[in-house]
């Protein structure tokens, strides 16, 4: 996962035209710690498809308070500088439910690319 130390470097990575989802975590962060163990599979199964970013709540603080993270960890999906779709509750996230907020990133970020395809033929 690549990690995001700069909000410059938030901005520039959200602005790819492919998918990318943003973690939101923190070191003292239980949750956060908790996913830690699986998430570099899930990482590989996706990564094909995903570009994954970790923030730091704490070393970038103003990114997560520009893209309103008020838990984590939360997973906000990205393509062209806009977000896409976002999974964030109070929550121990499993890594289904994880995989299940990948999936459904995947699904809008095709039908997005699909509908500006038609538009343009």
């Amino acid at each position: 996962m690549k990690e995001v130390t700069s909000p410059g470097a938030f901005t520039v990575e959200t602005q790819s035209s492919n998918l990318v989802v943003a973690v939101f975590k923190a070191d003292w962060c239980g949750d956060c710690r908790f996913i830690d163990p699986f998430m570099p599979e899930v990482e590989e199964k996706y990564g094909d498809r995903i570009t994954f970013l970790q923030v730091d709540v704490d070393k970038v603080g103003d990114v997560s308070q520009e893209q309103n993270i008020l838990g984590i960890p939360s997973f906000v999906a990205y393509t062209d500088g806009r977000e896409l779709v976002r999974f964030v509750n109070k929550a121990r996230k499993s890594r289904e439910e994880i995989e299940d907020f990948l999936n459904k990133a995947l699904d809008v970020y095709r039908t997005l690319h699909d509908t500006a395809e038609r538009k343009e033929n």
